[in-house]
């Protein structure tokens, strides 16, 4: 006689239930809510929302400075995080020291370091003080006058406070390519610069990858930093999340700004897996 009753759940699912349901909890339910509060008003599902997003001038100058920070920065980012972690590779004298003092800036918060830097860049800070002990004028270098400075500024204290992330990351992706290849490609006379285009970066490809989806999604956040150094002189994007919730009481178009960024960043996500992957299919 066939036996009856409810079949009981695989035991895999019920191992992960705990954070499918805590997961759920943390983000899907916010995001549900933030899709709410941009696309439906009082009287149900609206545009509205995006409307008033799209005609503020501020978001369009926003997502201009955005995109350029990202364009500017990223690069800048892997070009030194690639040259510090090849460097730490040859084992220095006090490699570990070194190590120690190139990730200082993880511990230091974004606004932290958007004030250290404004110590630097204001009109009586650090640079225009050297300038005038060696007869130069200062410069007001973070003045709206002035917006290509201001920039500047941005991008370098972003650089200097976030390529400690990429750094660690491209370190520890080294600690896992196998010297036999490098070794043998010198062997057979590669240079070191072939040694490191054909052998360490082709096996960095992983690392690399995560680091620039990571580092991609957070530069689309840079807030702080800017606040500090710029307030809404040069807005970016999370910038204008702020202003609208906080300043002008209208939570609704800061959530449609909010899922612009989100939007943004999925895609970017998605289009650096596939052109990876594209990548590594033709080699």
């Amino acid at each position: 006689m066939a036996r009856t009753g409810r079949r009981t759940p695989p035991a895999a699912v019920l191992l992960i239930a705990p954070s499918l349901i805590f997961m759920t909890a943390l983000f899907m339910w916010p995001l549900v809510v933030g899709v709410g509060q941009a696309l439906v008003g009082p009287d149900g599902p609206t545009t509205a929302y995006l409307r008033r997003m799209l005609d503020d001038p501020y978001f369009w100058t926003a997502a201009r400075n955005t995109l350029l920070l990202i364009v500017v920065l990223i690069p800048l980012q892997f070009a030194f995080a690639i040259a510090m972690a090849l460097l730490l590779r040859e084992r220095p004298r006090f490699a570990g020291f070194h190590f120690y003092i190139w990730v200082i800036p993880l511990a230091i918060s974004d606004l932290a370091a958007g004030l250290v830097w404004l110590s630097v860049f204001t009109d009586r800070g650090y640079l225009n003080s050297a300038l005038d002990m060696i007869g130069i004028d200062g410069y007001a270098w973070l003045s709206y006058q002035n917006p290509v400075t201001m920039f500047i500024a941005v991008v370098l204290a972003e650089l200097w406070r976030a390529t400690s992330l990429v750094f660690v990351i491209v370190v520890a992706g080294m600690q896992g390519i196998p010297k036999d290849y490098d070794e043998a490609a010198e062997v057979f006379g590669a240079t070191y610069w072939q040694r490191v285009r054909h052998v360490i970066l082709p096996q960095l490809r992983p690392s690399l990858q995560v680091a620039l989806i990571l580092r991609t999604i957070l530069a689309l956040e840079t807030f702080a930093v800017a606040q500090a150094l710029t307030g809404r002189n040069l807005p970016l994007l999370v910038g204008e999340t702020y202003q609208w919730y906080s300043v002008q009481l209208n939570p609704n178009v800061s959530a449609a700004i909010a899922l612009v960024i989100l939007a943004v960043s999925m895609l970017a996500a998605a289009g650096y897996l596939r052109l990876m992957r594209d990548q590594t299919e033709t080699r």
